[in-house]
């Protein structure tokens, strides 16, 4: 016999190796996909009814708005804000999501925390850089896809043309 053959099955046994992690690979980013769907579809639900104790707040707020009070509103308030960033994070899968999460994260600490002038000198210091990376150092084509292949819509603007534009301000911008 000669070893031809089992060099021959042996790479075609590599090759169908090789094929089946890549099949698994796909199976385990889609159900990663999935889950990350789901988790963003559990914390939008979570926000909904966080939402109604601000709403009942309301009127406490226009009759006896007490600091403690306002407080309390603007903390949980900004909390639902971020967590709808985090969610559109989620859903871009862009740089640009990132930084704006960041960005809110670092601003409701400056706001509703009780720090001393080192620590907000240290958060408007994090903001100025947040927008320094975004304005100089971001790159538009780390990220501008999304995993179907259209363009973000974070940097959408980007490649618009004056009339795709005015289109979409006809329509409603969906950004």
């Amino acid at each position: 016999m000669s070893k031809t053959p089992m060099r021959l099955s042996r790479a075609a046994l590599h090759g169908q190796e090789e094929r089946v992690k890549r099949v698994f690979r796909d199976q385990i980013a889609e159900a990663a996909g999935l889950l990350e769907v789901v988790l963003s579809g559990i914390v939008l639900v979570g926000l909904l009814l966080s939402v109604v104790p601000i709403i009942q707040w309301m009127p406490g707020l226009i009759e006896d708005g007490n600091g403690v009070e306002v407080y309390d509103f603007l903390t949980r308030a900004l909390d639902i804000v971020i967590g709808i960033e985090f969610i559109k994070m989620l859903a871009k899968h862009s740089p640009g999501s990132v930084l704006e999460v960041l960005l809110y994260a670092i601003a409701r600490h400056m706001i509703v925390g009780h720090e001393d002038a080192v620590q907000n000198l240290i958060s408007v210091a994090a903001i100025a850089l947040i927008f320094i990376i975004r304005r100089f150092f971001f790159v538009p084509s780390f990220g501008q896809k999304l995993p179907d292949g259209k363009i973000a819509p974070d940097v959408a603007h980007l490649y618009m043309t004056e009339s795709e534009g005015s289109e979409m301000g006809e329509e409603g911008d969906e950004t």
